[in-house]
């Protein structure tokens, strides 16, 4: 298969629309950082705004993952090609334990 071509399971399943709004949100909270940052604003405000980033972020992932559990991995399943994606799935969780 050529890198142009895709399986059905390579696409990604999780709804666009969710995952956009909340990457969406997480770039105008970092926005706002960065203008907190510039202000010299209260550290524990700036820290407390990254912690919203990072579950904002959280979040998206967790929605795509799931996506991916539900459908590429079972559809791989099925068709006998399931070993690779759940390696694929194990190394974007030892990533998230680092």
């Amino acid at each position: 298969m050529s890198p142009r071509e895709s399986r059905y399971w390579d696409k990604m399943k999780a709804d666009k629309t969710q995952v956009s709004r909340l990457l969406k949100t997480a770039r105008g909270q970092i926005d706002g950082l960065l203008k907190m940052v510039e202000e010299d604003r209260y550290c524990i405000d700036v820290s407390n705004q990254i912690l919203a980033v990072e579950a904002l972020l959280r979040k998206a992932n967790r929605t795509v993952l799931a996506a991916h559990l539900k459908g590429c991995v079972q559809e791989a399943m099925d068709s006998g090609e399931g070993g690779e994606k759940i390696d694929e799935f194990i190394s974007v969780l030892e990533k998230m334990e680092r």
